[in-house]
């Protein structure tokens, strides 16, 4: 499983925009192939910033999402509402046992 966090810092008067956006195509984007969830998160020290931290079974699901036609739709509205450019982060999920410590490959 991978675990993908993107920080995105936002225009003045754009975050209802993108809240109403990311509300609209939450179930949507939680129901593809491979999705395990999808979360809206927020930094408390940083008011016009905003992220997302979605679950996927493999770095392959994620990938084929970022090429499906929601994608096409949902980032380039978002991204002319950015301030910044955002801050991507890709993590594999360890699942540590007593006999493997490896990182499972995607």
């Amino acid at each position: 499983m991978i675990v993908r966090i993107v920080r995105m810092t936002f225009q003045q008067g754009q975050l209802e925009a993108f809240e109403a956006l990311f509300l609209q195509h939450r179930e949507s984007i939680a129901q593809q192939p491979g999705c395990l969830g999808v979360e809206w998160i927020t930094d408390p020290e940083a008011p016009f910033v905003r992220g997302t931290l979605s679950r996927w079974e493999s770095t392959a699901d994620l990938d084929a999402y970022r090429r499906s036609a929601l994608f096409g739709t949902i980032w380039p509205t978002t991204k002319a509402m950015f301030s910044h450019a955002p801050q991507v982060w890709t993590y594999h999920v360890l699942s540590l046992t007593s006999d493997s410590h490896e990182v499972p490959r995607s």
